[in-house]
């Protein structure tokens, strides 16, 4: 694999990083900037919500830049954007810099998923965007608890100025590795791309993701704060456990995958979900218990991230079938539907810890997975889930 490969992986760290981080630090930047716990959680919100736009509109509208320019000033805009949230006055300055990164990100994934298949030959494609989107992996096992870490020990301000040096490292060596001219396709037309906002089966899709990611997010948004408050772990602890959930997120990720392989993305999602309704179920009994919670988000982070492959699977059938033009498209839709969920998810747990208390927030996830599960369940899935061998 080329060194180029590596570039757009450090780059997916960072990127990573400065999304999921963010959790673990909503209590120290609620206590500093004197705000409430939900308007921390709206930072999870408004970054998702940038992707959101970002990914589908952005990717759409620089088509015709040059891949390597255009990667280029995602990266100089994610930089800079921690760089203001790292010298950010107050709240709202801190909201503008989250926003202005999550634009950022929507496009990378988009764009960077066509610039690793064009550096490598086309039977290893999927290995390069494997290798690439590992970056998230990582980011998940050591960079989201070591960013926690530095928050807890030297301030938030300072994780976001560690991640913009991440970001300075990716940049620089993107333009030193990445070649300068590098094919790309022309944009689908318009009608193509329509299509994928029309289609019924392919809606259904991110109505799944939207829900199933949502679900997670309405508790994950919070839970350094259920960990410290309800189950009485000390702020080191918590970087532990996010460290352990990490672990397991990255394990059940690989799982989720061979589970799709083996019994297609309908069946493996409707385990997947079944499977994530009841984790959330029990985080609401277990979250009182420190041991028990421990083991309870232990068990979460394999099922909270593992119906990613499968649903990005089902989105290319579904795509293939019923927008063939616009296979890249209906995938950055789902990108922007994965962040939608996430704000969704992460503005109803703001709305339960204000009005239930934060210990209601994981039950309530749990109904909102449990929609996504009932999708799985409508006359077509049922038919294709039959077709897939068991």
């Amino acid at each position: 694999m080329p060194l180029a490969l590596f570039a757009l992986t450090l780059s997916a760290f960072a990127i990573g990083t400065t999304e999921f981080v963010i959790v673990g630090l909503i209590p120290t930047i609620a206590e500093q900037l004197q705000v409430n716990l939900p308007s921390a959680g709206l930072l999870v919100s408004l970054y998702a919500l940038g992707v959101a736009v970002g990914a589908p509109v952005l990717t759409a509208l620089s088509g015709r830049v040059p891949r390597k320019t255009l990667l280029l000033a995602l990266m100089l805009l994610f930089t800079l954007g921690n760089l203001l949230a790292w010298q950010a006055p107050g709240y709202g300055t801190l909201v503008v810099a989250r926003v202005l990164t999550g634009l950022a990100h929507g496009v990378f994934f988009s764009v960077g998923s066509t610039i690793a298949t064009g550096l490598v030959s086309r039977d290893k494609a999927a290995s390069a965007i494997a290798i690439m989107f590992a970056g998230l992996t990582v980011a998940l096992v050591t960079g989201v608890p070591l960013g926690t870490w530095i928050g807890q020990q030297f301030g938030w301000r300072e994780t976001f100025l560690a991640v913009s040096l991440l970001g300075l490292l990716a940049l620089i060596g993107s333009a030193l590795l990445i070649p300068a001219h590098l094919q790309h396709s022309a944009p689908p037309a318009w009608r193509d791309q329509l299509r994928v906002l029309t289609a019924r089966p392919l809606l259904k899709v991110y109505a799944k993701t939207a829900l199933g990611y949502g679900g997670t997010f309405t508790a994950f948004t919070f839970l350094s704060p259920i960990l410290q408050q309800i189950s009485g772990f000390t702020p080191n602890q918590v970087s532990l456990l996010l460290l352990a959930y990490g672990v397991s997120v990255a394990i059940g990720n690989l799982w989720g995958g061979r589970l799709a392989d083996r019994l297609g993305p309908v069946a493996a999602l409707r385990r997947l979900f079944a499977g994530l309704v009841v984790v959330l179920l029990l985080l609401t009994f277990t979250a009182h218990t420190p041991l028990l919670a421990a083991l309870t988000v232990l068990i979460w982070g394999a099922f909270a991230f593992g119906n990613v492959p499968a649903l990005q699977v089902r989105v290319v059938q579904q795509a293939q079938r019923y927008a063939p033009g616009a296979v890249d498209v209906a995938s950055g839709l789902n990108i922007a539907a994965f962040n939608i969920g996430i704000a969704l998810g992460s503005i109803v747990g703001g709305l339960t810890v204000e009005y239930l208390g934060l210990v209601n927030t994981p039950w309530i996830g749990a109904l909102m997975v449990a929609l996504a599960w009932l999708l799985t369940y409508s006359s077509e899935e049922t038919s294709e889930a039959c077709q897939q061998p068991v």
